[in-house]
């Protein structure tokens, strides 16, 4: 299993072809407390930096894309009715949806941990 990061601040723990996504600890503390969660549909074909998901806080609300092209296989439905799961275990309970990755070539540009929190220091 790995972990990669984006620029924009998503996560994708990377196990065989399936990829689960999230938002990083600090797009939750930037964000301040989340009060809604928007989740792609199952099945939806995602393009990589598309638009995947939208996450609402009081302060704003901000898109999450998709750092990976891939099929929607598996979505949080716990995010529905639990959004604060965001900010208590953002890299954990509140992963956002899994993706069937289809080219794992596209992993290329992606941080690891180290290179991430230099990018956030």
């Amino acid at each position: 299993m790995t972990t990669l990061y984006t620029p924009d601040h998503e996560w994708l723990r990377i196990e065989g072809d399936i990829a689960t996504i999230g938002v990083t600890d600090y797009a939750q503390s930037q964000l301040g407390d989340v009060v809604f969660v928007d989740l792609p549909k199952v099945g939806r074909q995602l393009k990589k930096a598309e638009a995947a998901a939208v996450v609402e806080s009081v302060k704003a609300a901000s898109d999450v894309y998709s750092p990976i092209s891939g099929e929607v296989i598996e979505v949080n439905e716990t995010l529905a009715g639990e959004p604060a799961l965001v900010n208590s275990d953002a890299t954990g309970k509140a992963w956002f949806f899994k993706v069937k990755i289809a080219d794992k070539s596209e992993l290329g540009g992606l941080m690891d941990e180290a290179a991430y929190r230099k990018h956030v220091a």
